[in-house]
This record gives structure tokens, sequence and C-alpha cells, in this order.
């Protein structure tokens, strides 16, 4: 099955909107996705008729609403073929899925003196976190440099891999060059010393197909809001010994078996984790948007995009003055870029006068930025409700901001 961009593109409403009297052409969606019609009325669809806490109550609404809260968590289980769905946690988004792992692993595993692994190209959110827990427990924090085309230097990598190292936590895909990392080989070096390894999908899991026992990672988080959900939910899966072994991150409802001023003892998985009212219908809609993905194909959806990205970096090239900010081989859906020496912001701007969404700034990425000794980018990023004519009305607008600064 091939891609209908037509059929795609009625179902998302916002893209009828209008910026400044011209048709919206959104390349922001590394940032968030825009939402199909039938996330919308899902959402809605629940607070007319499901709105009830979950889980506690035996009345009706409270059990409707927990059937299809459980439901959504079904569908994230087969959409990334978790062994179990209570290896599936729901959080308010990948950052805060990445913050459970480095409290609660880090609690749990993290003494004075161990090593933590990230990389370079990592989104603060898979930096902050493990810099506050090396704080608290004295580790030390490793990173894994890249090379001036966007890919990891994988004998670094090799090389930082030690007997102290007591996680590594890598993005599948980044956020501010496009890069696919090899994941599979960094899982696997990684695991021939017995360490664990945490894969930020939050710009992998809609762009590429996530098998998480193929893969063998140890957590994965993501965002719903990345792949066409709501904004507040998110994904934490972990292997079932491993989440039973880490201590709950924060406490309240849900989250207990017994309380008493002596002694708490906690609930089994994946409720250990989800402590108070979750984001019910956020998370009924992120059910919702796997459904959508789901029957495009993830496969038909990669290809789509991958048709795009060629595309786009071939008519971009066409500009002079045009720099390529993350020329790896093995590329998603990203194209960051720099023209001359205009500010990316002043591109933006004018770019936004024209009815365009691009991203502009070091798109929380301050490290990636250091290493090219620049302030930041241009961000074009592509979803599967873009078209070839939206890249050349991008391109016809890029050459006459180059032009003007001319």
């Amino acid at each position: 099955m091939s891609i209908n961009i037509e059929e795609v593109r009625k179902q998302f409403p916002i893209l009828e909107t209008q910026v400044y009297n011209k048709p919206l052409v959104y390349f922001d969606s590394a940032a968030t996705t825009h939402k199909p019609q039938r996330v919308i009325d899902k959402i809605d669809e629940v607070y007319k008729t499901l709105n009830s806490n979950i889980h506690r109550g035996v009345h009706y609404l409270s059990n409707q609403a927990t059937l299809a809260y459980e439901e959504a968590r079904n569908k994230v289980q087969g959409f990334i073929n978790a062994e179990h769905s209570h290896q599936v946690i729901f959080t308010s988004g990948a950052t805060a899925a990445i913050n459970l792992v480095a409290n609660s692993f880090g609690e749990t595993f993290i003494n004075e003196g161990d090593e933590i692994v990230v990389s370079t190209m990592e989104h603060h959110s898979n930096i902050v976190p493990w810099q506050l827990l090396c704080q608290r427990k004295k580790a030390v924090l490793k990173v894994i440099p890249i090379n001036q085309d966007g890919d990891l230097e994988m004998e670094a990598y090799k090389s930082l891999l030690s007997d102290k190292t007591k996680i590594v936590a890598v993005t599948h895909v980044s956020n501010a060059l496009g890069t696919v990392n090899p994941i599979q080989d960094v899982i696997d070096l990684a695991h021939e010393k017995n360490i664990p390894v945490m894969v930020d999908a939050s710009q992998s899991v809609q762009h590429i197909g996530i098998d998480v026992q193929k893969m063998d990672c140890d957590l994965l988080v993501f965002s719903g809001h990345k792949i066409y959900g709501p904004t507040g939910t998110g994904v934490c899966y972990g292997k079932e010994d491993l989440l039973n072994q880490m201590v709950p991150w924060q406490g309240g409802g849900e989250m207990i078996h017994k309380v008493s001023f002596t002694e708490t003892t906690y609930n089994e998985l994946p409720f250990k984790f989800e402590a108070g009212t979750p984001n019910i219908a956020g998370a009924i809609g992120l059910g919702e948007a796997i459904d959508f993905v789901s029957e495009l194909g993830v496969d038909n959806i990669a290809a789509y995009e991958d048709e795009l990205l060629q595309y786009a970096t071939n008519k971009l090239m066409s500009i002079e003055g045009m720099r390529i900010i993350g020329t790896a081989k093995k590329k998603s859906s990203v194209i960051s870029f720099l023209i001359n020496d205009i500010h990316p912001f002043d591109i933006g701007t004018l770019l936004d006068r024209m009815g365009i969404a691009v991203r502009t700034g070091h798109h929380c990425a301050q490290p990636i930025m250091d290493l090219y000794e620049i302030p930041g980018t241009l961000r074009a990023s592509i979803a599967v409700y873009n078209t070839k004519e939206e890249i050349d009305q991008l391109v016809a607008a890029l050459t006459k901001v180059a032009v003007m600064f001319a």
C-alpha cells in the first residue's frame, strides 16, 4: 500500500488554517505533529461519554473508562511489540519517562563513582536528568562523541564502556540532525558487558518500526504528541525484571498496595509507576493515534517520508549559500540548515510571514550547536501529511529570502 496523500491531508483539519492570508505550510513536526480528526473526536468522546476516574470505581462510567484506558495500553504494547501490556507505563511525555528512569533506576542501581553514558546529540531531556542524578549520587556522566557528519563515533563508544558503566541512554534519531543511530549496535555492545540501555524513541517511533523484543532494549521512551497523539502523553517501556527491581519515583494514589504510617508496600506493574490520576483522555487519544499510524503502516509512512526527505535535500542544496548541518548517511525526516551568515531567527520570521512554519534555534540540543560552533539552525521536519509541493514552496521562499539579504 502506498500513501494517498490527499486522503491523509483531509484527516487533519488544522491544515486548512490560513497564516497571514496564506495556506499553512507546516514543517515543524519534530516539535509536535498535528492531530487527525479521529484523535480529536476520540478525546471529545471520552469527556462527553466516559469521563470518570479509572481503576478504583465500581460504577459504570469508571469501569468503561478503565476498559478504554487499558485498551490504549494494549495498543501501545502491540505497536512496539512488548511481551506484556504491564511493561507499558503511561507518562506525560518522553521527558517525564526519562526522569522516571533517571530517578527510579538511578535510586536503585547508581552509586558514587558509577558511570552513565549518553551521546553528544541528545535532547536536553536526555542530558539534564542524568546530570541531576550524577550530582545526587556523585556519579560520572560520559559522552559519546559524534563526527562532523553527525554520526556516532562507535570506536569511542566502545572505549567508554567499562565495569563502572551502569546504563547507556541514547537517542534513536537525533531531533536536531535527523541522524538514525545504529541502535542495534549500541545495544549489542553494551549488552556484551551486561550494561542496560535506554532508547529515546521520541523522533523514531512515528517514522521507523519499533520492535522492543527484537531490539532487546532494556528501556524505551517516547512522547505521544510526536506520533499524532495528544500533548501530555508518553510511554516508558521496560523489561519486566528491571521494572520490578526499580523503586517508584512518585508516591500517591494507585501506586500503592497497602499504606500505613509504619510501612507502605507498592502496587504491581505498571501501576507502581503511575501515581495519581493520569491523563485518561490523553492516553485513550494516544491509542487512537496509534490506530491511525498502524492503519497507514509504519513502513509505508517511512517510504513516503524518505522520498520527501531526499527530494527536499536535493532542492535545498540548489540555494546559494546553503549549508546543511548533519549529513549522516542514514537520516530520518529532519533537515537542519543555515544560509550564508543570515541568522536563523531572521529567516524563520520571514518564512512565517509567508505562511511557512519551521523551527529556529538550538532545538534543545545545545551541545550539538557547540560542536558545530553555531548559535542554532533552521530545522524543517517532515511528517506524513507533507507534500513535494510544500517543499517547493519552502525552497522558493528561502531563495527569495537569500536574495533579500544578499
